[in-house]
C-alpha cells in the first residue's frame, strides 16, 4: 500500500504530531501538503524551514489536487470543507494514528508512553536514550525534542518509540489514539481528569486505559507509578508482566535518596546513583520510568546515565525564550493544574529567590470549564503572583460551565498573591511591564501560540 502512495495530504497539519509526521513523509519522497486555521509556531517555523507547503485555512480547493491519501486530523469535524470534500469524492482517507500503524509501527518492537503528565517529557528521554546508545529509533513525539530537529523520524530500526495520547483519534473513530500503537512495552506514568470535552468523568478515562492495557502481549511489559493510586487498580492483570515504578517502597523500580539542586537531580536506585540535568519530583518519575524500560531493553545503567547527562530537553517545557531587563520569559505547555504545580516547584528549586509571575491561558477545553475550579486555584502555590487571560472561545460555553476567573481572582488574593484577570496579550504585556523591577522570572503556560506573546514581553521590556 505505501509505495502506491505518492502524495498525501494533511488537514489540520499544524499539531505537534501531524507536523512530524509530515516532515517524515516528506523526506521519504512523498508530496506532502497541509492546511490548518491555527498556523502558528513551532510547528509553522518546523514545517516553514522543511519547506513543506502550508496552506492557511480550510477550502475544498485545497483538494483539488486528489492526492493519494488524506490525513484527517483529531481537531477536525463534520462541516470542515475539506472533510466534506473527501467524504463527496471518496478519496482515500485515515487518521494520524492509522497511518503510523499501517505504514510505520507494525512490525517493530513498539514502546508506547501513556499518562495523563509527563508523556513527552518522558518519550524524548528515552528516545534519546536509545538514539545516545546506537540503536537508530523510529520515533514519534507531541513536541519538539532539542537533541532532535524534528519530533518524528522513520528508520529501519527494530524499536519504535511513540508518545501516546488518551485524546480521540478522529471525528470517524472515537477510539483513543493509543490503541492504533501496538505495545510491545507500555509505560503509564499517571492518570487524571483531563479532556472534558470528552470524557465525562475519571472513570471513563481509565476504561480507555483498560483498553490500551489489554492490547499488550503475553511477552510484553507493562510499567505502571507504583504511586499513583488512580493507576493502582489498573495494574492489577494477569495477560502480561507488569513492573511498577516510583518513590515508594513498594515498587521494583525505586527512586530512594532524592537530591534536589537548581540545575541538576540525583536519585538511586539498588546499586547505581543517577544524575539528571531536569527539576522536579514529577521529573524523577519520568526518568525513572525511562531507566525500568531501557533496562528491559538491554542498556545498562552507565549507558542511560551517559544519555541522561547529554540531555537537552524540550521546546515550551519549562523553555528559557529570552532575558530582558533582568527579567527571565520562560514559555511551558503546562495546561493541566497539575503540571502548572509541578511546573512552578521545579521552578522555584531553580530560582528560590527571585520572585515567580505566572501567566495563563485557560485555552484547553478541560481548563475553559470550571471543572479545575479550585484545584487552579492550588497550583499556583508556588508563584508570587498570577495574570490570567480572557478564557478562550468564551462564546462557546453556557455560563454554568465555565471557569469563574473572578472567584479564582478573589481566592488567589486571599493567600496573599497580586491576581489580576486581564482580556488580551496587549493589557498583559502593559501590566508585566508596569509592575516589574527587574530579576523576576515570568513563565507563560499555554498550550496554544498565545498570541506570541513571549517574543512581544520580550521587545517591550527591552524598550523600558
Amino acid at each position: 500500500m505505501f509505495p502506491a502512495i505518492k502524495s498525501v495530504h494533511f488537514v489540520g497539519i499544524c499539531g505537534t504530531a501531524m507536523a512530524s509526521a509530515a516532515a517524515a513523509l516528506q523526506e521519504k519522497g512523498l508530496k506532502v501538503t497541509g492546511s490548518d486555521q491555527n498556523v502558528y509556531p513551532p510547528m509553522s517555523t518546523f514545517l516553514a524551514e522543511r519547506r513543506i507547503e502550508v496552506i492557511s485555512g480550510y477550502a475544498e480547493q485545497n483538494l483539488a489536487h486528489k492526492p493519494d491519501l488524506v490525513v484527517i486530523g483529531n481537531a477536525i469535524s463534520r462541516g470542515n470543507p475539506e472533510a466534506e470534500f473527501v467524504l463527496d469524492h471518496k478519496l482515500p482517507y485515515c487518521s494520524l494514528p492509522e497511518l503510523l500503524k499501517a505504514f510505520f509501527i507494525r512490525g517493530k518492537r513498539s514502546l508506547v508512553v501513556t499518562g495523563t503528565h509527563g508523556k513527552t517529557t518522558t518519550t524524548s528521554l528515552l528516545t534519546w536514550v536509545f538514539e545516545h546508545n546506537g540503536l537508530n529509533p523510529s520515533f514519534l513525539i507531541g513536541g519538539i525534542p532539542n537533541n532532535f530537529s524534528q519530533g518524528a523520524r522513520f528508520t529501519d530500526s527494530e524499536w519504535f518509540i511513540i508518545e501516546g495520547d488518551e485524546y480521540d483519534t478522529a471525528f470517524f473513530d472515537k477510539r483513543s489514539k493509543f490503541v492504533h500503537y501496538l505495545p510491545e512495552v507500555a509505560i503509564i506514568n499517571n492518570i487524571e481528569f483531563d479532556h472534558a470535552d470528552i470524557f465525562p468523568d475519571l472513570d471513563s478515562i481509565k476504561t480507555s486505559f483498560k483498553h490500551f492495557i489489554r492490547l499488550i502481549p503475553r511477552n510484553g511489559l507493562l510499567l505502571g507509578n507504583g504511586d499513583d493510586a488512580n493507576l493502582a487498580p489498573l495494574l492489577e492483570v494477569r495477560h502480561c508482566p507488569v513492573k511498577r515504578f516510583g518513590l515508594g517502597e513498594s515498587n521494583a523500580v525505586q527512586a530512594f535518596n532524592i537530591r534536589y539542586g537548581p540545575t541538576a537531580t540525583e536519585f538511586e536506585i539498588p546499586s547505581f546513583k543517577f544524575r539528571t540535568n531536569f527539576l522536579g519530583e514529577l521529573n524523577v518519575r519520568n526518568a525513572l520510568a525511562v531507566v525500568a524500560c531501557a533496562k528491559h531493553c538491554g542498556l545498562k545503567n552507565h549507558q542511560i546515565q551517559s544519555a541522561f547527562d547529554t540531555f537537552k530537553g524540550i521546546k515550551r517545557r519549562m523553555e528559557v525564550r529570552g532575558i530582558a531587563r533582568g527579567v527571565t520569559v520562560i514559555d511551558d505547555f503546562g495546561h493541566h493544574p497539575t503540571a502548572i504545580r509541578e511546573t512552578l516547584r521545579a521552578l522555584r528549586i531553580k530560582y528560590p529567590r527571585q520572585k515567580l509571575c505566572a501567566i495563563f491561558e485557560p485555552r484547553s477545553n478541560t481548563t475553559r470549564r470550571n471543572v479545575f475550579q479550585s484545584e487552579l486555584r492550588d497550583a499556583f502555590a508556588d508563584a508570587d503572583s498570577v495574570i490570567v487571560s480572557e478564557i478562550a472561545r468564551l462564546e462557546l460555553l453556557a455560563p454554568t460551565e465555565r471557569l469563574d476567573p473572578q472567584k479564582l481572582m478573589q481566592e488567589l488574593k486571599q493567600t496573599g498573591k497580586a491576581a489580576s484577570y486581564l482580556p488580551d496579550v496587549d493589557s498583559i504585556i502593559a501590566h508585566v511591564a508596569k509592575n516589574v523591577e527587574g530579576g523576576e522570572i515570568v513563565v507563560v503556560f499555554s498550550n496554544g501560540g498565545f498570541g506570541g506573546i513571549h517574543g512581544k514581553l520580550l521587545e517591550r521590556l527591552g524598550r523600558l
